[in-house]
């Protein structure tokens, strides 16, 4: 099984007034295709940190980060921009729903940016909303929808495209404690299904619902274990 993520001696610093902060410290880390992989930590813990490093949100100061196959610790902001778009489909705290677009049409959007055809952008979503059972919500706005519902379309959303690996931060924290075990069973299930899913959570509990837990301190990864 390949290596979908492979870092090693990973580092960034930040600078706060007088102090530096080591908010990343000789981070080493590999992730199998087909993964289902919580990154758990408190607080300044460098969690954070380390998410918008797999997310591409940010480079680090020095190391380096393999994704599918391909270098990106260096590359310029509009590479990592079509990183993102092809290879990372993000699922945040807040839905990031568009209030005026369809269920259908908020999963549509990021395959315009990548130039899918109309034709095979509504194939795309509509295979992702019925991935996450809610074919029969494909028109409504998400004012329309539960808060469950709403995360369900965010997931369908990153689906959308079949990029390798799902970021999902804090997919649960907007949601009440049943509805935010629908959304890791359902997250369980598309990793069943083959997806890459890394878990981004400050609660042991949640993280545990992964299969394999990484525990994140001071910067450092001090703890990797198979859960189940």
């Amino acid at each position: 099984m390949a290596f979908l993520i492979d870092i090693k001696d990973m580092t960034k610093t930040y600078v706060m007034g007088s102090n530096i902060v080591r908010a990343l410290d000789g981070i080493d880390l590999t992730i199998k295709n087909g993964e289902f992989v919580s990154i758990v930590g408190p607080s300044g813990s460098g969690k954070s940190t380390l998410m918008n490093m797999l997310g591409c949100l940010d480079v680090p100061d020095s190391g380096l980060y393999h994704i599918d196959g391909m270098d990106v610790a260096g590359l310029s902001d509009n590479a990592l921009a079509a990183i993102r778009s092809e290879k990372i489909g993000f699922v945040f705290q807040g839905f990031n729903l568009l209030p005026k677009f369809t269920a259908l049409e908020n999963v549509e959007l990021p395959l315009i940016y990548r130039g899918f055809s109309h034709k095979a952008r509504k194939k795309h979503a509509l295979e992702a909303l019925d991935r996450v059972g809610l074919s029969d919500r494909l028109y409504h706005r998400p004012t329309e929808l539960s808060g469950g519902q709403q995360q369900r379309v965010a997931v369908a959303r990153a689906l959308a495209g079949n990029p390798p690996l799902i970021l999902a931060d804090e997919p649960t924290g907007n949601l009440d404690s049943h509805t935010g075990k629908e959304i890791l069973d359902m997250l369980d299930k598309i990793n069943d299904q083959g997806n890459t899913i890394i878990l981004i959570t400050h609660d042991n509990l949640l993280a545990h619902k992964a299969k394999r837990t990484i525990e994140i301190m001071d910067g450092k990864i001090i703890q990797d274990s198979e859960v189940r």
